[in-house]
C-alpha cells in the first residue's frame, strides 16, 4: 500500500495539481489582502492620521491602510512556497534514486562480439 501511494505521489499530474492548488490559494490570499487592506483604504481615506488611531479596530473602521496584514500574507506565501519547493525537491530525488542506473545488458559486450567476429573471419 505504501509503494502504491509513493507511485501515486510521484506521478507528475498529481504533484502538479497539488502544487498549483496550494500556490494558487496562497497567492489568492495576497491579492485579497492587497485589495482589502491596502488599495481600498487608500482610496477611501487618504488623509488618515496615525495619531488618531488607538487600536486596530479603529484603524479598520477609519479606513487606515493595513500594511502589516499585507506583509503577513506575503511572508506566509513565501514560507508556503518554500515548503512546497522542498517537498517537490525531495520527491524528485526519490524518483532519481529509483531511476538511478539501468541494469547492464546480459550477454557479451560489444568488444567481445567484435573479437569473436575477428576470430571467425581469420578462420
Amino acid at each position: 500500500m505504501i509503494s502504491e501511494f509513493k507511485d501515486f505521489i510521484a506521478k507528475g499530474n498529481a504533484m502538479d495539481l497539488a502544487v498549483g492548488v496550494i500556490i494558487g490559494a496562497s497567492f489568492g490570499a495576497i491579492v485579497n489582502s492587497l485589495v482589502s487592506d491596502v488599495i481600498t483604504p487608500a482610496l477611501l481615506n487618504p488623509a488618515l492620521k496615525a495619531a488618531q488611531v488607538e487600536n486596530l479596530a479603529d484603524l479598520k473602521t477609519d479606513g487606515g491602510i493595513l500594511y502589516g496584514k499585507f506583509l503577513a500574507a506575503v511572508i506566509s506565501f513565501l514560507v508556503i512556497a518554500f515548503v512546497i519547493f522542498l517537498m517537490v525537491k525531495g520527491i524528485n530525488s526519490m524518483k532519481k534514486k529509483e531511476e538511478a542506473a539501468p541494469a547492464a545488458p546480459a550477454g557479451p559486450s560489444q568488444e567481445e562480439l567484435l573479437t569473436q567476429i575477428r576470430d571467425l573471419l581469420k578462420k
